[in-house]
């Protein structure tokens, strides 16, 4: 297998970086008019369609760590990982029905500001300070590290520093043209990614059936795969036994079963679809219906995400049980990489680009709502008050150009230890720390009035600091045979608790300090958000889409339960 690509596939790449060049840079000029206009350049306010949202909401999603690290999730756990992506869909609907109704009825265009306008200046601006840490430290840095490690792997392994400029300058040159841009440009993106993922999905199971003498056949490659690894196929990873091997524990730790639906997931997925700017920014901007439309054609495409980002995985489980992948470089996430090099001249291109372009529209969606929310939350209101429309869209695109600074600089030589750790565990764990306390104090400030701002700012801090009691003391302070804690070892010598289930006891406490502290307070709370009737009523066609999705993943999870 020769891992280097062709003169063909590096045609297929150009070609790819055109298209997406050329289109980006007509949309751009399109809207030259507007580029004063901070809000048209930050929100592309009143002007996207709904199968722009929805496109640009999963071409944000679906980057690296997808690509890379959730098919080594596949590789390692199976088919359970998919929940992710399942339930995603779920949360979706609820966003759709009842979080993006409470934004636009109180023109809200940034997380920092709901929570000004709904709690005080001091949460809004703990919160924007956080989140600019967040996307820079964690997620910026992931993407950018994992994308160029699978590229440079297929492109010959000396190209890393190279690649990572090279993703860094692409994105810049995406996400300087303001949202609108960002945005059209995602609807080329996802589709390079999904067709490169499902040509890449289908070649890996033709290759499971030849390698394994049974069919060139993907239909007979995917049942091959359903008898090599039938564990692989179960949604649901049993809890451990005094009798377990320290793979099946290891499994746990990482989706522990029944317990991984009974909060952790919801908190996850909830707080990342509906409580996030990188995500959420794609929608305030539009009408009602529109917003809604594109945030459900976006569920409808997460139910595609694991035929193309986890099926390579578990492809790849079986030809190297098989022998007939040699050792993975960089363990489980190598997993995709690996499956890559099984692709036919031109294809292998492709793929290439389908990866090239989850990773920069990532990368440029991530940088325009850091450039969003410190120029319209941090440096417009506490640096240079009386800052005018040029300028704040000037101070924008400078933001962009720091915030991928400082990704390059922590990235260069591994700093933050991305590579050691796994790249959607990484994130996972990092942002899991911070989502509780966040998912309730934005769950509760919708929807009970009484919330207050002093309940807002213990509830965040105080979801911190459990997160890191549940994940790092817990198990040494209370033991590991009590019924509360599911504790197994780790193979270390030391004991840790599955961090799904640390995010689901940090999420109740939180939300009951919070809920105390606010009976404490006023009964009456001016700062409550109003709503109105009708507001959270869905059309006969939303609520078709809804029912289509809803049905598909039962008939998902009934099959594979």
């Amino acid at each position: 297998m020769n891992q280097n690509l062709a003169f063909a596939d590096y045609a297929v790449f150009i070609i790819y970086f055109i298209v997406v060049s050329v289109y980006g840079y007509t949309v751009y000029r399109k809207r030259k008019q507007d580029e004063q206009d901070a809000k048209a350049y930050f929100l592309a306010e009143g002007n996207l369609t709904w199968w722009a949202i929805g496109a640009s909401l999963i071409a944000s999603n679906i980057s690296a760590e997808q690509f890379i690290g959730m098919s080594g999730e596949g590789f390692f756990l199976g088919i359970a990982v998919a929940a992710y992506e399942w339930l995603a869909a779920i949360a979706l609907i609820i966003v759709a029905v009842w979080f993006i109704p409470v934004y636009l009825k109180n023109k809200i265009y940034t997380m920092p500001q709901f929570l000004k306008t709904r709690y005080n200046e001091s949460t809004a601006l703990i919160m924007a300070v956080f989140w600019l840490f967040l996307y820079v430290f964690v997620n910026l840095t992931s993407i950018l590290y994992l994308g160029a490690v699978a590229i440079n792997g297929l492109a010959g392994g000396e190209y890393l520093h190279a690649i990572m400029i090279g993703l860094a300058v692409f994105a810049l040159f995406i996400s300087l043209g303001g949202m609108k841009v960002v945005a059209y440009t995602d609807v080329i993106q996802v589709a390079v990614l999904i067709i490169g993922g499902l040509v890449t999905s289908y070649i890996a199971l033709v290759t499971v059936g030849e390698k394994l003498g049974i069919s060139s056949s993907a239909i007979e490659g995917f049942k091959v795969l359903m008898t090599e690894a039938p564990e692989h196929f179960k949604m649901i990873i049993p809890k451990p036994t005094a009798t377990s091997t320290q793979l099946e524990i290891d499994k746990y730790l990482t989706f522990p079963g029944l317990l991984s639906y009974a909060a952790g997931i919801w908190i996850i997925n909830l707080n990342y679809w509906g409580c996030n700017q990188y995500i959420t920014q794609r929608a305030l901007g539009a009408d009602l219906q529109t917003a809604r439309t594109g945030i459900l054609f976006a569920g409808m495409l997460k139910l595609l995400m694991p035929l193309i980002v986890m099926l390579p995985g578990i492809a790849a489980y079986v030809l190297y049980t098989n022998g007939h992948l040699p050792q993975l470089v960089g363990g489980k996430d190598g997993a995709y990489s690996a499956v890559l090099t099984f692709l036919p001249t031109g294809l292998k291109g492709l793929s290439v680009a389908a990866l090239t372009a989850a990773i920069v529209a990532s990368l440029a969606g991530k940088v325009n709502s850091i450039s969003t929310i410190y120029t319209l939350d941090v440096h417009k209101k506490y640096i240079q008050k009386d800052a005018g429309e040029k300028q704040q869209v000037n101070i924008g695109r400078l933001a962009v150009f720091a915030a991928m600074l400082l990704a390059v600089l922590f990235t260069w030589n591994d700093v933050l230890g991305i590579g050691g750790v796994g790249g959607f565990t990484y994130i996972q764990k990092y942002t899991g720390f911070i989502s509780p306390g966040v998912f309730a104090m934005f769950f509760l400030g919708m929807f009970w009035k009484r919330t207050t701002g002093t309940a807002a700012i213990v509830g965040v801090i105080l979801g911190f600091l459990l997160s890191v009691l549940f994940n790092e003391y817990a198990p040494a302070l209370f033991g590991h045979d009590t019924l509360l804690y599911t504790a197994y070892p780790n193979g270390k010598g030391a004991f840790e608790i599955p961090f799904h289930i640390c995010m689901g006891l940090s999420f109740f406490f939180t939300m009951l300090a919070m809920i105390l502290i606010s009976f404490a307070g006023p009964k009456v709370n001016p700062k409550a958000f109003e709503t109105e009737p009708g507001m959270f009523k869905v059309k006969p066609q939303t609520t078709v889409l809804i029912v289509i999705t809803m049905l598909i993943i039962v008939a998902l999870y009934v099959k594979f339960w």
